[in-house]
């Protein structure tokens, strides 16, 4: 469908797997365009015409509708843009759409933020602040227990393999980073494990592998700590 690749503004974060898989798994062309968010690219003019909320991922997809090229920013946008596009992994059945959306925006309001602040106290801050740790990885954990209740007698989020799942892969990937086994969630495991073994996923979480492991000396680099976190005068 697309007569050109589409440009995926793209860091190896949990957020960035989502749209890295998805592309993976639609099998159309792309561009990769790395924002070192290290470095602080994401808060680049060129980018925020993009992405006015500084964060990535965001795709500009040359055949937008009608022809004309369109920028997409937020991960979950993103990912409902593509699914609708190309009608896949996202079905046209309102009531299986509908818990799509469900698992899907509970990953956006959930699942997502909880792990990203669990994963910046636990692992990112200087300051340890046992309070904060403690808070954001028992929401992390509790989501963990939700998805495991609901994931028992199931393969997938919803009815079938959809953009909810490849919305949640990333954050349970996560689990590694902040130490949380996922022995205690035999379910999400499996689900896990399972999804892992897709061709498109290992592609997708191999994306710019070399940079993952990057996040492993932002305790210690000022420099990378500011444009993570210090950026437009935030504290």
């Amino acid at each position: 469908m697309n007569k050109q690749p589409i440009d995926l503004y793209f860091w190896p974060t949990p957020n960035g797997f989502k749209i890295s898989i998805l592309l993976e798994e639609l099998h159309i062309p792309y561009n990769v365009q790395l924002v070192n968010i290290l470095k602080g690219e994401q808060f680049e003019d060129d980018f925020l015409k993009i992405s006015p909320n500084g964060r990535m991922p965001a795709i500009i997809d040359p055949d937008g509708p009608n022809g004309q090229a369109i920028s997409v920013f937020e991960s979950g946008a993103i990912m409902q843009y593509l699914a609708n596009k190309y009608d896949q992994f996202y079905t046209s059945d309102e009531r299986k759409r509908t818990e799509v959306n469900e698992w899907l925006f509970w990953q956006m309001g959930g699942l997502g933020p909880m792990g990203g602040q669990a994963i910046h106290f636990y692992d990112y801050a200087s300051e340890k602040i046992p309070y904060a740790i403690d808070r954001y990885l028992g929401e992390y954990n509790r989501l963990l227990n939700v998805m495991d209740k609901h994931l028992e007698g199931r393969e997938y989020l919803a009815d079938e393999y959809s953009i909810a799942d490849m919305a949640c892969i990333g954050w349970i990937k996560a689990s590694e980073i902040l130490d949380v086994s996922l022995d205690r969630y035999s379910h999400v495991q499996a689900w896990f494990d399972k999804l892992c073994k897709r061709e498109a996923v290992q592609r997708g979480f191999n994306l710019a592998n070399d940079r993952y492991n990057e996040r492993d000396r932002i305790a210690n680099d000022k420099e990378a700590r500011k444009n993570l976190f210090q950026k437009n005068g935030l504290p």
